[in-house]
């Protein structure tokens, strides 16, 4: 990617920049986010809120997918379209985002070159500074033709 992508997610989603969301590593379809642990984003429980980390696993599959198809930004706006969540245990401290792109390039590019939206998911998992999965993610994306 001749961009940084982290850099350019943050100035064009400001919501991710207030969170304080940090980007690790943003590489060919993969990318690694964190969440600092700051009380402004905390819940009832001490942790961070499910709609911060919620921000964090969508910021880091956006990065990932840019990653691959940042090249089609002239033709085509990458929206998401939806997203599968699951919480799978308490989160404590900060967090981090692990996001691999399961679309394949070629096919996708296809698609867009048909003048049709095509659709791919990108796989997300939050973990605990020890490692350990607190949530996933499947975000779906789209990448719609400028007309």
């Amino acid at each position: 990617m001749s961009f940084d992508v982290g850099a350019f997610l943050l100035q064009t989603v400001p919501f991710a920049q207030t969170l304080g969301i940090v980007f690790d590593k943003v590489e060919d379809g993969y990318a690694v986010c964190r969440l600092p642990d700051r009380a402004d984003l905390h819940n009832h429980v001490g942790g961070p809120h499910a709609g911060a980390m919620f921000t964090l696993a969508e910021s880091a599959s956006g990065a990932a997918m840019l990653t691959v198809f940042g090249d089609q930004l002239s033709r085509a706006v990458p929206l998401a379209m939806g997203s599968q969540v699951r919480y799978l245990k308490l989160a404590m401290g900060e967090v981090a985002a692990e996001a691999w792109l399961l679309g394949d390039r070629d096919a996708v590019v296809a698609e867009l070159d048909a003048g049709r939206r095509p659709e791919f998911d990108v796989r997300v998992e939050v973990k605990n500074a020890d490692g350990t999965v607190v949530c996933t993610l499947t975000v779906s994306w789209t990448l719609r033709p400028n007309r």
